[in-house]
C-alpha cells in the first residue's frame, strides 16, 4: 500500500509544479486574470514568507533558510508517519500523502527560487483571502482530514474512548 500513498504524493507534486510552471510561463508577476468576476481570479504572486504570506514582510536574512529547515523537518515527520501508517489505504495515509506532496512542492520552489509561486486568488467585496497554490490546498485538505479523523473516529474493539479513573 505504501506505493499508492507515495504515488498520490507524487501526483500532487506533479500537478503543483505543472500549474506553477503555467503561471510562470503565461501570467506576468502581479498580473490577474478574472475567472469568476467578484470572487476568483488567477494572480501571479511570489510568496517569500510561510503559508498564506505569513512573515513575507520580514526583513530577516535567515527567513528563507529557516523556512526551508522547518519544511524539511515537517517533511521528515510526515514521511515517517506515512511509512509507519501505510500498511493499508486509509484516510490517515491519504491525508499524509496529500501533505507530503504539497510540502515537497513548496519546498522545491523555495530551494529553486527562494519563494513559492501562488496564484489561486479568492475574494468577495473587500474581503480577500491570501493567494495560494495546489500544494497549499493539498496540505490544508490533508490537515483537515487528519483533524476529522482525530475528532470523529470511533475507537476500535479493545480501545476505550475514556480512560477509567
Amino acid at each position: 500500500m505504501r506505493r499508492y500513498h507515495f504515488l498520490l504524493a507524487l501526483l500532487v507534486l506533479l500537478l503543483d509544479q505543472a500549474t506553477k510552471w503555467l503561471v510562470l510561463d503565461r501570467i506576468a508577476l502581479h498580473e490577474s486574470i478574472p475567472v469568476i468576476p467578484g470572487f476568483f481570479r488567477l494572480t501571479h504572486v511570489q510568496n517569500r514568507g510561510a503559508a498564506f504570506g505569513l512573515f513575507s514582510d520580514s526583513p530577516s536574512q535567515w527567513k528563507v533558510g529557516l523556512l526551508i529547515l522547518f519544511s524539511l523537518a515537517a517533511l521528515l515527520v510526515v514521511s515517517r508517519l506515512l511509512w509507519k501508517n501505510s500498511h493499508q489505504f486509509s484516510a490517515t495515509g491519504f491525508a499524509l500523502a496529500l501533505i507530503m506532496g504539497g510540502a515537497v512542492g513548496n519546498l522545491w520552489d523555495r530551494l529553486r527560487e527562494g519563494f513559492v509561486v501562488d496564484y489561486l486568488d479568492f475574494y468577495l467585496g473587500g474581503y480577500h483571502w491570501p493567494a495560494f497554490n495546489v500544494a497549499d490546498s493539498a496540505i490544508v485538505i490533508g490537515a483537515l482530514i487528519l483533524v476529522a479523523e482525530i475528532l470523529f473516529s470511533r475507537p476500535t474493539a479493545g480501545e476505550k474512548s475514556v480512560p477509567e479513573p
